[in-house]
């Protein structure tokens, strides 16, 4: 049977960060973009994961606009005061097809994606939470730059909610997401297997999603490699004759049917 896979877009396929970086630097610069300090390494950092949920920054907390809407605030690899990140999204916010000036995670990370689908009859649909900015709507812009990579006529939802939830509705198989707490809503409220593509070795995996099963990738390159694991793993899905032979009773090769 076919796989039907949710798959994130910036930190997995879209190099979000590095752009959001390049404009920090050019509003703000090189001494602004200082890095962060090391993450904790219990399982508590699921809950305190990067896309923000400190109650005293209100540019970090899940119910503020800006986090509601991205999947990135706030950055992950540099420190950026409260007032620094309202006047980085603002900024975005004004760039017209910011979503289409995205470098890939991996060069060709995209053409390989649909060359597999195509090969293995993978039904994906691509999942986001881009704001909008200037120019086309993020859900557009998403398209675009998917098709310019090499996966044409891309399903893109542009989602507002628990990832688990989302996951559900859509009956997907696998989810590939490079957040902590994504990974987790999928797992606890979805039947849906979970890769988690955690680049940075230097950041520690919350022990409690290993306990959950949710596989770890660190490369985008290597999700997919999970994910092909996975799909040879499955029962080979009868064709038309096939099926009707064994409606019939008939089993195939049955020289019966000579």
């Amino acid at each position: 049977m076919a796989l039907r896979i949710g798959c994130d877009m910036d930190g997995v396929l879209a190099n979000m960060e590095s752009e959001l970086l390049r404009q920090a630097t050019i509003l703000f610069g090189a001494d602004a973009t200082r890095p962060r300090p090391e993450p904790p390494t219990d399982s508590t950092a699921v809950a305190s994961s990067d896309k923000g949920s400190d109650p005293a920054d209100p540019a970090g907390a899940p119910d503020s606009e800006d986090a509601a809407t991205t999947d990135e605030l706030p950055m992950r690899s540099v420190e950026l005061t409260s007032r620094q990140r309202h006047g980085l999204w603002r900024h975005v916010h004004g760039i017209d097809g910011f979503w289409e000036t995205l470098e890939e995670t991996e060069t060709g990370i995209v053409a390989r994606l649909w060359e597999l689908s195509l090969a293995r009859h993978w039904e994906i649909i691509f999942l986001t939470k881009r704001p909008a900015t200037a120019g086309a709507t993020a859900q557009l812009q998403t398209q675009r730059w998917l098709a310019a990579r090499g996966f044409p006529f891309p399903s893109v939802y542009v989602v507002n909610g628990s990832r688990g939830r989302i996951a559900a509705s859509l009956a997907l198989d696998v989810v590939v997401d490079d957040t902590p707490q994504n990974c987790l809503d999928v797992a606890t409220d979805s039947r849906a297997r979970v890769i988690g593509v955690f680049t940075d070795v230097a950041q520690p995996v919350p022990p409690v999603l290993s306990r959950l099963g949710i596989q770890v990738a660190r490369s985008t390159s290597e999700s997919l490699d999970l994910l092909t694991a996975w799909d040879d793993g499955l029962p080979e899905r009868p064709g038309p004759l096939r099926r009707a032979l064994q409606f019939l009773g008939i089993a195939p090769g049955d020289s019966a049917l000579l």
